[in-house]
């Protein structure tokens, strides 16, 4: 299981490109669709608790995914096999970083690269609204995404607090739901 972890977390450290964003696709990939893990649905509860702590949340994916499938020592080794390989990578490049950072030929490499990314996130934010959408309905999932870029990109409050105030109205929504089901319940076993 350590080779399974190390392996999966080596691919998105090298492969990664962007910063931290950009690289969840790739860490939903393997710890998703490549070793099952996680099952999307608590992969999307993951990913909306790391993107409330400080730090880069790269790194607090791994270390989640880590300590799942081995506890503490499953952590060090996921986070080192995240971050190693670009620290390794750095520290070699240093000396060519101006040469490279003029390069055509990198900032090209780079161009390529940028398109991808964007489909990639956007695929997978496409899934996760898909999900949404099917537990929610139409109309209330697309209130809930109105409510929520407005918060996010009109008021301008922080991402964690937006997700706080989700977090407590699908608390309150689910108890209200099990609520309504059971007085429902309790309206059809009167009229039987």
């Amino acid at each position: 299981m350590y080779k399974d972890l190390t392996i999966g977390m080596v691919r998105t450290g090298i492969l990664g490109f962007g910063g931290g964003p950009s690289v969840i696709p790739l860490i939903r990939y393997e710890a998703v669709t490549r070793y099952h893990w996680l099952e999307d649905d608590e992969f999307g509860d993951i990913l909306a608790i790391a993107n409330t702590l400080p730090g880069p949340i790269a790194t607090k994916m791994a270390a989640y995914l880590g300590y799942r499938v081995k506890g503490w020592k499953g952590a060090i080794v996921s986070v080192a096999a995240h971050v190693l390989p670009t620290c390794l990578a750095m520290v070699f490049l240093v000396a060519f970083i101006n040469q490279l950072s003029t390069s055509t030929t990198v900032q090209h490499m780079i161009g390529a690269v940028m398109p991808v990314v964007a489909v990639m996130l956007g695929q997978m934010a496409y899934e996760f609204g898909e999900k949404a959408v099917k537990g929610l309905g139409w109309i209330l999932g697309f209130l809930l995404f109105l409510i929520s870029f407005i918060m996010l990109q009109i008021i301008s409050l922080h991402p964690g607090i937006v997700i706080a105030i989700f977090l407590l109205y699908g608390a309150f929504h689910f108890k209200w739901k099990q609520r309504w089901a059971k007085k429902k319940g309790d309206n059809e076993g009167e009229t039987i």
